[in-house]
């Protein structure tokens, strides 16, 4: 592997070579643009060979202005400097804009679990496109608040469903574009009253036609906190102002985000749909798992994949506070591919199925692995006795006898303790 020194000199040594060729065409074009004394070169067609002066008639002039970009562009097309360090950018660009976008009902059906979820996500959905209709044919439509409230604990999916969620009211025309802005309090909160205001104003303005995600939204009601109540009060207005393009979804665990919402009335007035995620069983971590090895092509021996299993359901057991479900799930996968390139590194020439598999041995250095850990270690050869040392008792007769009117110590327990 490069060291990082070498890493640092590979990139900085092709940028200095793009910076000098880069330079090189920009001389080149000086020569063919300017002469000696300054003024445009007497090489340019139209131009007049003693003075450099370009024709005084309008049309030839432009014809030479054109004459020199097209030759500028020529000699600077694809700039290196631009190539050294753009290329990486433009690919991913060219690659967002090649990849058709998902239909956001498939990507719902897809999740691993969520059952009921997909069912409320669904019926949201058809009821404002429903209302929307009606609005469209000069009916009237019922005033419903499409901001939502999302609880449970972490990494149980609710991120994901509201990326879809904007998606799937952008395909019905409720939202103009469908992007998700995802904020937490210090997202929302400056450092400084009147400074929060300004802040939630400009999330809101990247949000418009979206969604609005603010995680553990719960922070921002904390008691003696103004900056917080600063950011609800600014949000509160927000969402008036943009109710026809702007949704906002608020998110954390169950408990506090009910106090959240009963701690104002704005707020209770205009988050009154909840929607529960629920913990991933093993069977659905399981398959989270899997999901994982697919898309990223790997692949588990059947004695791994069963421990794999069995590393789940330990953590999802020991965890009960802090489970972070298919985020777990996620570390678990990361912690273990580490471990099997760590396997694959020190072979001499892997194959592409080396590459690939995921074997028994790449779980055991897992971290969280308790019961990897307490797994006894193969009997080995017997040690050697050590060798009796000087600080040894010496022989019975040479002990210390107790003073007089002492009791001797029991045998078998430490003198402190007799």
């Amino acid at each position: 592997m490069s060291s990082l020194n070498d890493i640092y000199n590979d990139f900085f040594g092709d940028l200095r070579k793009a910076q000098e060729s880069n330079q090189k065409h920009l001389d080149q074009l000086n020569e063919l643009l300017h002469g000696k004394n300054g003024v445009l070169n007497d090489g340019l067609p139209g131009s007049d060979p003693h003075t450099g002066a370009l024709s005084e008639k309008p049309g030839d002039a432009l014809t030479n202005a054109n004459n020199a970009l097209a030759d500028a562009r020529e000699m600077l097309n694809d700039p290196p400097i631009a190539k050294a360090t753009g290329e990486a950018e433009q690919k991913k660009e060219a690659q967002k804009k090649a990849e058709p976008e998902r239909d956001p009902e498939e990507e719902l059906a897809e999740l691993i679990g969520l059952k009921d979820i997909k069912h409320d996500v669904k019926e949201l959905a058809d009821f404002a496109a429903v209302q929307k209709l009606r609005r469209d044919q000069g009916m009237k439509s019922v005033p419903v608040s499409l901001h939502l409230v999302f609880t449970g604990n972490p990494g149980t999916g609710k991120t994901t469903v509201a990326r879809i969620l904007g998606k799937l009211y952008k395909k019905i025309g409720i939202l103009s574009k469908g992007q998700l802005i995802e904020v937490d309090r210090s997202g929302l909160v400056a450092g400084y009253l009147g400074q929060t205001a300004i802040k939630v104003s400009e999330v809101v303005q990247s949000a418009l036609g979206g969604v609005l995600f603010i995680d553990e939204a719960y922070s921002l009601a904390q008691e003696n906190d103004s900056f917080g109540q600063e950011a609800i009060d600014t949000l509160l207005k927000a969402m008036e102002d943009h109710r026809d393009d702007l949704i906002v979804i608020v998110a954390g665990y169950t408990v506090p985000m009910e106090y959240f919402i009963n701690s104002n009335p704005g707020l209770k007035s205009r988050f009154n749909k909840y929607i529960e995620f629920p913990d991933y069983s093993t069977d659905e971590l399981e398959a989270i798992f899997d999901l994982n090895c697919k898309k990223y092509d790997y692949v588990v021996d059947k004695k791994a994949k069963q421990k794999i299993r069995e590393m789940i359901e330990y953590r999802r057991m020991t965890k009960i506070i802090d489970f972070a479900n298919a985020r777990e799930v996620r570390n678990l996968f990361e912690e273990i591919i580490t471990n099997q390139a760590r396997r694959v590194a020190k072979m001499k020439d892997p194959k592409p199925e080396d590459l690939k598999r995921i074997m028994l041995a790449d779980l055991e250095e897992a971290p969280d692995d308790e019961t990897e850990k307490k797994k006894p270690k193969k009997p080995g050869k017997a040690a050697k006795p050590a060798e009796k040392k000087e600080t040894e008792k010496a022989p019975a007769a040479e002990e210390e006898k107790p003073a007089e009117g002492e009791k001797p110590a029991e045998e078998g327990k430490p003198a402190e303790e007799a």
